[in-house]
């Protein structure tokens, strides 16, 4: 028992010593718990709202209050035209309309009165409950100012929905699994490679061979660029052809911002390669880092705007928060590019910063 006891010691310690383990041990149920607990949300919050409201009376603006008031609804913006609704939306800068009739208070007591709500319908789940939250709250400030005589004339928003019309769940995911896989394949699997080398002892065979250190980087990384554009092309003939998904916007300007989110993956990988020395480690920082936080808070499938400040500040620094976004703007909304440079000048910025700092801190001669 004695010798049983030893051994449970000797195992603690070495526990206690290995600081990755402790902070996997002990750091990664906190880090779930969080996301899981303030990530995974369906509720409807911080929903950007514009007013199209040609009558500006006292009816329209109680309502307009209402959901002003409300948890749900920021009221961000006013337009007095529908191009400039429209340009909103094409810039990504709201998430909802609401748009009045004109001698909105007048028409309200002969039932004529008429409110049409506008949503962007990329994410039909979202939408959906952003439509059902809108129209309770307009249908009851709305029978609030109806006089009971007059109950027959219910207000009942018109809906319309911009992008996805069918309400088809494909136009939501499809960009974010394009992202998930692009960022698994090239990062992860190139961390991977390159570790292996390490761990196996023949990376030191090739850093000594005629070829330079930064080419059999590259050589290693190649491969992973070829297979990520053949899945690319794989995702959009399936999205196209099968799940009836077109592709609205310019198929070269996707393809280039496609390739851009790879390269930032690959020098993402070789960052972590450049951090860890056993492939269990890559696969744990790589899952830690990448897989987790891709699906949970880029925007895949929980709405960023929904999630609390410190939880969308990180969701700012995943590329793959900014390349689902590119996407969704190219491919279903259909937008020129000049509305995506955003999100083609961070990924480009990225690029930059992570194969800099991966270069430089990969390690040409081994321990």
């Amino acid at each position: 028992m004695r010798q049983f006891i030893a051994f449970i010691k000797k195992e603690f310690y070495h526990i206690f010593r290995d600081r990755r383990t402790m902070l996997i041990l002990l750091g990664m149920p906190v880090v779930q718990i969080i996301l899981f607990g303030f990530a995974i949300t369906t509720e409807v919050k911080n929903v950007r709202l514009a007013v199209l409201d040609p009558s500006n009376d006292v009816a329209t603006r109680k309502i307009i209050d209402r959901l002003d008031a409300s948890e749900y609804f920021t009221v961000t913006a006013r337009f007095h035209s529908p191009r400039e609704m429209e340009a909103a939306f094409l810039k990504n800068e709201v998430d909802m309309a609401i748009v009045f009739s004109e001698r909105f208070a007048d028409d309200l007591y002969t039932g004529d009165a008429r409110v049409q709500l506008i949503v962007d319908a990329t994410d039909p789940n979202m939408s959906t409950s952003q439509v059902n939250y809108a129209t309770g709250i307009v249908s009851m400030v709305g029978q609030e100012m109806i006089p009971p005589n007059m109950s027959a004339a219910r207000l009942t928003p018109d809906i319309k929905l911009l992008y996805n019309p069918q309400m088809k769940s494909a136009y939501n995911f499809v960009p974010g699994v394009m992202g998930l896989i692009l960022m698994l394949i090239c990062a992860m699997m190139t961390s991977i490679s390159i570790v292996r080398e390490k761990e196996t002892g023949t990376m030191e065979v090739l850093l000594v061979s005629p070829v330079k250190p930064l080419f059999i980087i590259l050589a290693k990384a190649v491969p992973y660029f070829v297979l990520s554009f053949v899945n690319l092309i794989t995702i959009l003939l399936l999205s196209v052809f099968v799940l009836d998904v077109p592709v609205v916007g310019s198929l070269f300007w996707l393809i280039t911002v496609s390739l851009l989110f790879i390269f930032v993956s690959l020098a993402l990988g070789l960052l972590i390669s450049s951090v860890t020395r056993t492939q269990v480690a890559a696969m744990l920082v790589s899952g830690l880092m990448l897989m987790m936080p891709t699906m949970l808070l880029s925007g895949m499938i929980f709405p960023i705007e929904s999630m609390p400040v410190i939880l969308q500040w990180i969701s700012d620094i995943l590329p793959a928060r900014w390349y689902i976004q590119a996407v969704r703007k190219l491919m279903i909304e259909g937008v020129p590019v000049a509305l995506v440079y955003k999100e083609i000048g961070i990924l480009l910025l990225m690029a930059a910063v992570l194969i800099t700092i991966s270069i430089k801190k990969f390690k040409y001669r081994l321990e």
